[in-house]
């Protein structure tokens, strides 16, 4: 059983956590009353009057020595706690799930006050993930709950590389089905009425990429009769989409040969009549040689992995966008539609976007701001940091 511990912070830490940070490093522990193992509650107590502030949870191997589950005045941590949050979480989700979709993200970490913790919905599949060690004495508990509320045919339990690296949750294995029956490790599910398909046991992440949902409605929404190059397209999302929408030729690009078999099986489970290509290999190179060959294209995306997740990597990720920016806008055909992402958060949305706009701006094109996109209802962010993806759409006089 977690013991409670009390917890005095710095002044500055303090300050944080009643300004909503949901983090408390190891230099902000002013005072701490006993050894502490992960997922013991940590009572944070105010220096001056000494009233409880927050609760957390101690998580003593990571520099984030606490990550809170609650600010404000005393609560009970149990079962019904839990399932209000839940609860709340999904009521946030509710508009999304008024829309043809039935693929979402149901709990976003720090975001929704479970650090450390995702929770994917696939059609009836419900994918845990879990990135903190501090979730070992409510795991049992949380899937109890999460099947009561949504009865599910099944959860999976899948662990963040460095968990499963380390064997932190020994009572649990990687890819396990802890309720219900996984009839097929691929299921299949819907985003705005484009079908897709995700591996829940061995997929990236919890077995598809839900957070550019928004932005490929949009792509799809802008494809009829365009040709459509997708960089770093991964399983397809913006190139599914685009077909989906009417594009009369999709050329997907990424260096994943796999995943862009995915691409096309995901292609397959909706009508299309437009061409679709794939381009295996280095994004860089591929580009270069679409130029050299003088293509060009109605609707370029460029939507690279994560170029920083240091502080020291963002000078390295902006020359990355910058390169990517230079290439891409000698793709983009007369009067065609460039758009560009980032998610790395590392980078903040300013930085990024005036990165991409000087950039355009010195390649001689003229161009005209359309629109500028961040996380989707389903990815809310509460934190500064936490905020990763943005998307800049430019049409290119």
């Amino acid at each position: 059983m977690q013991q409670q511990i009390a917890v005095r912070l710095t002044s500055k830490a303090e300050r944080s956590v009643k300004n909503g940070y949901p983090w408390v490093f190891e230099d902000g522990i002013q005072k701490i009353a006993s050894h502490a193992v992960a997922g013991d509650l940590a009572i944070i107590f105010s220096q001056k009057k000494d009233k409880l502030i927050a609760i957390g949870l101690m998580d003593p191997d990571s520099p984030i020595r606490i990550k809170l589950i609650h600010v404000g005045t005393a609560v009970k941590i149990d079962s019904a706690f839990l399932t209000s949050r839940i609860e709340q979480a999904y009521a946030l989700r509710l508009p999304l799930l008024k829309t043809p979709t039935n693929a979402y993200r149901l709990i976003f970490g720090e975001h929704d006050y479970f650090p450390g913790l995702i929770v994917d919905i696939y059609d009836k599949v419900m994918v845990v993930k879990l990135y903190a060690e501090i979730w070992k004495p409510y795991l049992a508990q949380l899937f109890n709950i999460l099947a009561s509320l949504f009865s599910p045919q099944a959860i999976v339990l899948r662990f963040s590389r460095n968990l499963h690296k380390k064997g932190a949750y020994t009572s649990y294995v990687e890819g396990q089905v802890v309720y219900g029956t996984l009839k097929h490790p691929i299921v299949l599910f819907e985003e705005h009425g484009v079908r897709f398909s995700a591996h829940v046991i061995k997929g990236h992440k919890t077995g598809y990429f839900l957070d550019h949902r928004h932005n490929r409605k949009t792509v799809g929404e802008m494809a009829k009769d365009k040709s459509v190059l997708d960089v770093f397209s991964y399983a397809g999302g913006f190139s599914v989409h685009a077909l989906a929408g009417g594009a009369k030729k999709v050329t997907s690009v990424d260096i994943s040969a796999q995943a862009l078999t995915l691409a096309k099986e995901n292609a397959e489970l909706n009508s299309y009549n437009g061409k679709h290509l794939i381009l295996a290999g280095d994004a860089f190179s591929i580009l270069e040689d679409l130029i050299a060959q003088k293509r060009t294209y109605d609707i370029v995306i460029i939507d690279p992995p994560t170029f920083a997740n240091k502080q020291s990597h963002i000078r390295k990720a902006l020359s990355s966008y910058i390169k990517l920016v230079e290439l891409g806008v000698n793709l983009v055909s007369k009067k065609g539609i460039f758009i560009m992402a980032s998610c790395s958060a590392r980078v903040e949305a300013k930085l990024f976007f005036d990165t991409v706009e000087s950039t355009l701006a010195q390649t001689g094109r003229t161009f005209r701001h359309i629109k500028k996109t961040y996380h989707d209802v389903d990815h809310p962010v509460v934190f500064k940091d936490g905020a990763y993806l943005k998307t800049g759409y430019y049409r290119l006089e």
